[in-house]
Formats: structure tokens, sequence, C-alpha cells
């Protein structure tokens, strides 16, 4: 069905091309004659006998060069119903240079002919061949104005700029949207009162809740992707209380791309409102060390391993392998990038970062030249009811995995570590302290000869030691455990969406800014560091759930009611980037930083982890004592209606 459908596309637009053909050799022909004829006064009878033989001999030459140039031009292959001002222009140059052709070629052969034939000819031929072209275009505009129907929808456009008028224009072209744009709002104060592509402008953000109610507005497009995010977060703020639907275009290289469309928009989400720009990296740092180098990403099936995949997998490395426990996510990642990058290299292996003959037949069969380590148990609250699995997991699984990057020559080793690592009041925080202090300690190892935790030093390879660093952020928005699926499942249910407290407060980042991050931290890893995101200003998430339920189309508190459970077991007020004795450094790219390592005795840690790790698989029900005793900053009783550590 696809291919009769592509192949009668193709026959529709040949037939079109020779349409088109035979109506420029025509329209050159009865513009050029009407030239002559309007030169000598519209009378047949006085136009002398050798204009027209000069005439009847250089038009079929005219008509050749012209429909060449036309080709080149590629006018023949444009689609029409959506010509715009690039069309256009085309046309121009094109029309112009075949114009100057014929006085050119008469000159040359000694036929000239009046120059008022020249002007007039190739003027009248611009006007046929743009014409028949807008013409089309214009027709079909007004008859998909005509078939609109019933409006169903009155719109109104925040942006006033560039991308508001390319959405207004979709808005009354389209057959297909029952939609009508009633008026724009923008910030310039002087454009209040103006008409944009016939919309009023009713003025800037402070109108939006009067004009809402004034031209009966139901739907809300976001058409300012240049913004910054706090100012989209500050207007949405104001939208999200006329109780309309939200949409908004794409961002701003998409509007430069020419590609911003009605097709292209989307429902305002959560991430808009967060009110911080996305992190930026340097992609050429980026490429400049994962091009052509063998990657292993452990958890590569997880949220953030999945993400880390397929922007290594973009950036052309010589092999990608793939590390996860669960087959499930290792097989809808494996099916995802070989869609999407079937030239890719790649290898997908089920095992345990706990495991230690499996990670040593894995790093001496490919010799990973870079590692991602993203294996981690990470909820809260189940890691609080299970400790041993939390250490035998994030702990000594950090620690086997390191090691054998340390043994089989890799180059950089990268560990995803979390704010919940400073100061931390739960298990899984603390034991993600542990593995950046391990990092730490095997970059010490690495570089100056320590044993390991086996009390065995490391074998010498013929590869420079590896650089160990963390990289440490916030919490990610709509990965597998985060609020965000949490609270929108529980609106599909009808509610109540829980929060545990009214005041609690996090740092929120998306998945592509979290593995920018890791990524762009390989390229400034000079071993022992803890990278740190800038990431602005932390949100309630009692603010979270509201807008959420709003962007549901319901009103918080009376549509879908909230219900505050109660901090949980380990759970704090609010989480610290960063350890106060860690100090900060600038990078390169203003939004990280760098922690600078902490001084601990990178031996005694080993020894403590050889203690650490039998208690562990002896299911030590002091657990958790034990790795205060290493931590120093963990605090186990901490109190909870307080929500901070001491």
């Amino acid at each position: 069905m696809q291919d009769n459908t592509n192949e009668s596309i193709l026959n529709s637009g040949s037939i079109v091309s020779i349409l088109l053909i035979l109506y420029d050799a025509i329209s050159i022909n009865i513009a050029y004659f009407f030239a002559i004829w309007l030169r000598f006064d519209m009378r047949f009878s006085t136009i002398p006998a050798d204009y027209l033989l000069y005439f009847l001999e250089y038009i079929p030459i005219h008509i050749a060069v012209t429909i060449a140039v036309f080709a080149y031009m590629g006018l023949y292959k444009s689609l029409w119903r959506y010509a715009s001002y690039r069309e256009l222009a085309r046309l121009c140059i094109a029309t112009f240079i075949s114009a100057i052709v014929m006085p050119l070629v008469t000159i040359l052969i000694g036929h000239r002919l009046p120059v008022s034939v020249y002007i007039v000819g190739g003027l009248l031929e611009f006007v046929n061949v743009v014409a028949i072209r807008f013409g089309y275009r214009g027709i079909r505009i007004l008859s998909n104005i005509r078939e609109k129907g019933e409006i169903e929808n009155r719109v109104m456009i925040i942006g006033a700029g560039d991308a508001g008028r390319v959405v207004i224009h979709e808005f009354e072209s389209s057959k297909y949207l029952h939609a009508k744009v009633v008026c724009a709002i923008d910030d310039n104060p002087e454009l209040k009162g103006k008409i944009l592509n016939g919309v009023p402008i009713a003025g800037g953000r402070t109108e939006i809740m009067k004009a809402v109610a004034d031209y009966n507005v139901d739907q809300i497009v976001m058409a300012i992707p240049a913004a910054s995010a706090a100012n989209r977060r500050d207007i949405l703020a104001i939208c999200q209380e006329t109780g309309c639907e939200l949409k908004t275009v794409p961002g701003i290289y998409q509007l430069v791309n020419g590609d911003v469309a009605i097709s292209k928009m989307r429902p305002v989400s959560i991430e808009d409102l967060l009110g911080r720009d996305q992190i930026k990296v340097n992609l050429g740092e980026i490429a400049g060390y994962v091009t052509d180098k063998v990657i292993l990403v452990t958890g590569g099936g997880g949220s953030i391993g999945s993400e880390l995949c397929c922007q290594v997998a973009a950036h052309r490395p010589k092999q990608l392998i793939i590390f996860d426990i669960y087959e499930n996510n290792a097989y809808d990642i494996q099916m995802e990038l070989k869609r999407r990058h079937p030239e890719l290299n790649l290898t997908v292996l089920i095992g345990s970062v706990r495991d230690v003959p499996r990670l040593e037949q894995i790093f001496s069969l490919y010799h990973p030249d870079i590692v991602y380590h993203a294996a981690a148990h990470k909820h809260v609250p189940l890691m609080e009811d299970s400790p041993c699995e939390t250490v035998k997991n994030n702990v000594l699984g950090t620690y086997y995995t390191a090691k054998m990057a340390a043994k089989y020559g890799t180059r950089r080793f990268v560990l995803i570590s979390t704010d919940k690592a400073v100061n931390p009041t739960n298990i899984m925080g603390a034991s993600k302290r542990l593995c950046e202090m391990i990092i730490q300690t095997m970059n010490k190892v690495t570089h100056q000869g320590l044993a390991t935790m086996e009390g065995d030093p490391l074998e010498k390879t013929d590869r420079p030691p590896c650089e160990y660093v963390a990289v440490r952020f916030g919490n990610v928005l709509g990965s597998n455990g985060s609020v965000i699926p949490l609270f929108k499942k529980q609106i599909e249910d009808g509610g109540p969406v829980t929060v545990t407290h009214p005041d609690i407060i996090r740092y929120f980042m998306t998945i592509p800014e979290a593995v920018s991050l890791v990524m762009q931290a390989g390229a400034y890893a000079k071993g022992g560091e803890i990278f740190v995101l800038d990431m602005g200003t932390p949100v309630k998430i009692d603010d979270l759930a509201r807008n959420l339920i709003r962007l549901s189309g319901y009103t918080p508190g009376v549509d879908i009611p909230i219900v505050y459970t109660g901090l949980r077991p380990g759970e704090k007020l609010y989480e610290e980037k960063l350890m106060a004795e860690e100090g900060l450094q600038k990078t390169a790219n203003d939004l990280i930083f760098i922690g600078e390592p902490m001084n601990f005795d990178a031996a005694a840690l080993l020894a403590e982890l050889r203690v650490l790790k039998e208690n562990a698989y002896n299911n030590d029900p002091h657990i958790k004592e034990k790795v205060a005793k290493i931590v120093k900053t963990y605090r186990i009783n901490i109190e909870q209606k307080q929500g901070v550590a001491s």
C-alpha cells in the first residue's frame, strides 16, 4: 500500500512538472508577442514583418534556455501548494536570468528588437510564472478556510514575533484545524493595539487574564521559542490560572530552520515550568574523547543509562557495550539503537556488577576505553528496608567495576552520583557517597600504586592510569521512580496526588541534561573530581504536583485532591549539591563546577571496605551503623519532622 501511494505521488508530481513546462513555454510566447503588439499600439498590421520574423526565429531558443534555467533552479520540483518567500526569490532570479538572455542573444545575432519589448516581455513573463504557481497556493488557502467548518477552539498566541506569525498563518490556512486565532500577546509595549496577520495584539503578559475573558479564549499557544526559561515559567504560571489548554512551539533552532509548524507543537510539559535554561555542552569536546572509542555503559537499560547510550551512539564510537541485569530494559534500548543507528557496532550483555567473574570476562574481552557506571539501586524507601543489598550493589558493585577498569587499561571511569550523597540521611545517599570515595580512592590507587581492597597491587598496563570522576546531579524528570510518572498515574486514576510534605523541595533536571553533564565531565576529567551542575532554584514538590494537575486540565484541590503523607524514612526536606568542605572550582562550562577531592586515608577506606563487604554478605542488621562509621556525614537517627541532618 505504501509503495503504491509513493508511486502515485511520484506520477502526480511528474504530470504537474510536465504541465508547468508546457504552461511556461506558452506563457513566454504570449508575454513577448504581447510586448511587441503593445509596442506598436496594439495594432497587428503596424508590426514590421522583420520583427515578427526575429520573434519566430528567436522564441524557441528563449523557451529552451528559460526552461533549462527554471529546471536548474528547481522550479519544477517545488511543492507550490506550500510556496513561500524562498520559492518567490528563486522565481525572481530565474526570470531575471531568462529576461536578460533575450536581448543578449538578439543583439549578438544582429536582430535587435525595441528595448520596450525586452522590458515588458520580461515583466509579463515574471507575472505569468508567478501567477500560476502562487495562484494555486492562494486558491488552496481559500479552499481550506471554506472547509474549516465549525470553529471548535478560540486561540490566543503568546508572542507576536516570527514564530507567532508562522503559527497564526498555519491556523488560518489549514483546513484540518477547526480553530481561530482571536488575539495575540506580546510584552513589547509598542505592539499593543497593532494587528499581526489580521490578529489584534491585546498587550503584554499582564493582559492575559483580561484578554482570555474578552476574546473568549479556550486554547493558548506559546510562540516565544527564544524566551529564557525563567520568562517562560512566569508566563506559563499566568496562563495556567486561565484554565485554558496550553501548547508550545519548538525551540529556537527549529524556528531558524523554518521548522515551526502546527504539527510540531506539543502540550506544555512540566519541564517548561522549571524556570531554568537547559544545560549546554561543548559537543566538540565530547566527540573528541568518545568518537572511535570502545564505550561500556553499566546499567545501560535504565533511565540515565539508556539516554547515555543514545547520546554516545550519536558520537560514532568504535563500539558501544551495554551491560545490564534487567533483560527487558536491555532489549528495549537495543531495539531503539538498532533502529536509530543501524551502523552502530553494538553489543548488549546481561549480568550484574556484583558478579566479579562476569566483569572480568567482559573487561578482558573488550578492554573498554571509557566506562560510564550507571548501575545502582536508587529508590530511597526501598533501600531503607534492604540496606545490605544497597551496599552489595552500589558500593561493592562500583568497587569491582572500578577495579576492572584499572586492571584492563580503561582511560576514563565516570560514576553517576546524586545530590543525596551530600550529608546523607538515608542508606542510598550514604552508599553513593561511599561510591564517590571509592572513585577518589581508585584514582589514588592507579596513580600512586596503592594496594587494592584485596591487598594486592594492580598489574601494570601499557596504558596511562585511569582517570576516575563522579558526576552529581539532582532528581531527574521522567526517570523510573521519579515523582512525575507517579503523579501522572495518580491523576489518571482520579487522585489523590500524594506529596510527602507541603514544604519539601528538590533540584530537578531533564534526562538529556543529566546525560550531557555526565559526558561533559568525561571531557574535563583529570582524575578524582566530583562534578556538580548548577541546577538553579529548587522546586517545591507541592508546586510541581499542582502544576501537573493544571496541565492535565484539572483544578488542584477541587477536581484532584492533594494529600500530604509525611516524610518517609531517610527523606530530607531539601537536598544539598555540595558538602561544605568540598568548595567549588569553575570549568569552561558556566553551569558545571568541580568539587575538590576530599582528604581521607585511601588505604584505611579500602580496609574498611573489606569489613563492610563481610557485613553486607552476612546481612548484618546493623549495616547502617557500619556505613555511618565510614561516611562521617551520614546521620541515621534524623528527626523526620525537621527533614534535615544535624
